[in-house]
């Protein structure tokens, strides 16, 4: 976590929730070779298990500087993770195309309208998010539609993009299963023990390993053959 006054240059502001697809999205950045500014926010989520793996990713990964921004959205609730709702358990992969109350009310479109901000402040000329539209859960702010017109939208909004030095939006896993997520992360030396995916931790940070995220993460590392690292609650 930096001071927000220290806008230190950077080539890529990487959305980084702690959760193992924004993990990997920022190896691949690093693995570019790009000075990378991490952006997380504290937006009210019931825990902050993923906070303090973000925290750990980004230290692990060698970003160049590491920004929190505090964001309320429990003030508008709606969300089982932002307020008293109940997380749904045990989803059958069937069931996991609607839009499920886990989704947070235009999150993303928040999330990136800072980060565009963010990244005209440093420098940066694009930002890195790990939406996936494989296996994304019926949220409708992964998809590619949403991302493209974001896009075109930072074009007009932003400095950069009304003098044409431009702003891309990269999201190198949007087509990927998460199987394919998981051996890239694996290949590029990712520490998947330090991830946290969980909607519904216990008080001391274990996974539930009953959320649809749990359930997700579970088969793709069985899939993939690679031993899960999560520590789930008992």
């Amino acid at each position: 976590m930096v001071d927000a006054a220290d806008n230190t240059p950077c080539d890529a502001v990487v959305l980084l929730s702690g959760g193992l697809d924004s993990a990997v999205t920022l190896a691949l950045a690093r693995h570019a070779g790009l000075r990378c500014a991490a952006l997380s926010f504290e937006y009210g989520q019931r825990h902050h298990a993923e906070l303090a793996a973000a925290n750990r990713v980004a230290q692990s990964l060698g970003v160049d500087r590491h920004l929190v921004v505090p964001l309320d959205l429990r003030a508008i609730g709606g969300s089982a993770l932002t307020a008293d709702i109940m997380v749904p358990k045990d989803r059958a992969p069937g069931e996991m195309n609607d839009i499920p109350i886990t989704y947070v009310p235009a999150r993303n479109l928040i999330f990136l309208s800072i980060a565009a901000g963010y990244s005209e402040v440093v420098g940066a000329r694009s930002i890195h998010l790990g939406v996936n539209a494989v296996d994304y859960s019926g949220y409708p702010d992964c998809r590619p539609a949403f991302i493209e017109s974001f896009a075109a939208c930072a074009k007009l909004a932003t400095k950069v993009g009304v003098e044409g030095r431009g702003l891309t939006i990269q999201t190198p896993l949007i087509a990927l299963s998460k199987v394919e997520i998981i051996r890239t992360g694996v290949e590029l030396g990712v520490d998947f023990s330090l991830t946290h995916s969980c909607y519904d931790p216990a008080p001391t940070g274990e996974a539930c390993g009953h959320c649809d995220s749990c359930l997700l993460r579970k088969q793709g590392f069985a899939d993939a053959g690679v031993p899960d690292p999560t520590r789930y609650a008992k």
